[in-house]
């Protein structure tokens, strides 16, 4: 006999699960790529994918995953031996940094560890001491791995308060839609989203906001490769432009739909405080659960934690046998751990809760008690991190 048999529950930090209306938006056949409702709708989808990033400037669409998003911002704005400073909360930055050597570009990093935040008087200190080299500066808004949230709007001011001109580029894959992120207010240049995080459609797409200084600096770049380059995409002369070839037809079509859910129906401002308080249910388990001394949050500190994705780490046990237990005997999947040292592929002793998108109150907290169950079968030590988590939902509500 198996629990398991059932609606399964995908608790991963990304893909996240994909309303059944979006997936009913997606079950159709292909439409006419040159004209009527397909051309007619993506201008809408434009301008609520602005409204979810807080921005009144560009955005281009791509048919690509996260990584596709990092290499786009990259190459429209960055030429071959150009230097950046990346800000390293994780493994997410360092992938970043990764792909920009690839493409002949250098780069210093501010390794912050993989328990905190960046500090923005450490980068403000940088950039007054650098001689003009630095062209941008790159961090991620959560680290998925780490599930540290940096405060973006603390570290904007800070760049600009030093008067230095690099560009300030942001991975937003596992906070937008999840986490305020205002792009304008707070003085970013570059963001990047997917779809398959915060905004509830299957992985497949990558959007890339920039602003005016971006724009400026797309003009010298000499990365730009007639794919990712994002002049036409972002301003197309033809339909047929904005995703250099044929759309991703039914991505639009599901992406239409769930942005209808998260800017028309729930409202974005509505939509970051459900996830404060559902992440918040999960700290609160999470911080009983250590009582037990084995399991607990990566970060200790509330106010650095995503609320997207929570990083578990266990002392002196494996993870795996809790996150085989949750799958197989009660139809959870939890995320596996990636390496806090940076040194392993995946974490033994860690696992991950992705509490994103489209997800409420009662979905949660089964998955929750299905972990602490699984910690029960397992004879694994913790406190009662379910009545904690009750608490927080019912002063919630």
């Amino acid at each position: 006999m198996t629990l398991a048999f059932g609606q399964q529950m995908l608790a991963i930090p990304g893909p996240s699960p994909a309303p059944e209306r979006v997936l009913r938006a997606m079950h159709r056949g292909s439409p006419n790529i040159y004209d009527g409702e397909l051309i007619d709708m993506v201008p809408g989808i434009v301008e609520d994918l602005k409204t979810v990033a807080c921005t009144r400037h560009d955005v281009a669409m791509y048919i690509a995953n996260g990584h596709g998003g990092w290499e786009a911002a990259l190459t429209n704005v960055l030429s071959r031996g150009d230097h950046v400073l990346v800000l390293a909360t994780g493994r997410f930055a360092q992938g970043w940094r990764g792909m920009a050597h690839r493409l002949g570009v250098t780069s210093d990093m501010i390794d912050f560890g993989t328990d905190g935040p960046i500090d923005p008087a450490r980068v403000a200190e940088a950039l007054r001491a650098d001689d003009g080299r630095i062209k941008a500066v790159l961090c991620v808004q959560t680290d998925t791995a780490t599930s540290i949230r940096n405060d973006i709007e603390a570290l904007g001011a800070a760049i600009r308060q030093t008067g230095h001109d690099a560009l300030f580029m942001v991975d937003c894959i596992a906070s937008m839609g999840c986490e305020p992120f205002e792009m304008d207010n707070w003085n970013v240049d570059v963001a990047i989203t997917g779809s398959q995080k915060g905004l509830m459609t299957p992985a497949g797409m990558a959007f890339v906001f920039f602003g005016p200084r971006a724009a400026q600096a797309w003009q010298s770049a000499d990365c730009r490769t007639g794919y990712w380059d994002w002049s036409l995409r972002a301003t197309p002369e033809v339909f047929y432009n904005r995703f250099c070839g044929t759309a991703p037809t039914h991505h639009l079509y599901g992406l239409r739909e769930a942005l209808t859910m998260l800017v028309h129906e729930e409202g974005v401002r509505a939509a970051w405080a459900r996830h404060r308080v559902l992440a918040r249910a999960v700290w609160a388990a999470g911080d009983k659960w250590a009582e037990g001394g084995v399991v607990r949050p990566n970060v200790r500190d509330a106010a650095n934690r995503a609320v997207s994705v929570t990083t578990f780490l266990m002392e002196g046990h494996d993870a795996a046998p809790l996150r085989d237990w949750c799958e197989k005997k009660a139809g959870v999947t939890l995320g596996i751990g990636l390496g806090l040292d940076m040194t392993q592929t995946h974490g033994a002793g860690l696992f991950r809760i992705g509490h994103m998108g489209h997800l409420n109150a009662h979905s949660l907290l089964g998955t929750l008690a299905c972990i602490e169950a699984g910690m029960k079968a397992l004879n694994i030590p913790h406190g009662d991190g379910i009545t904690a988590a009750l608490n927080v939902i019912a002063q919630a509500a």
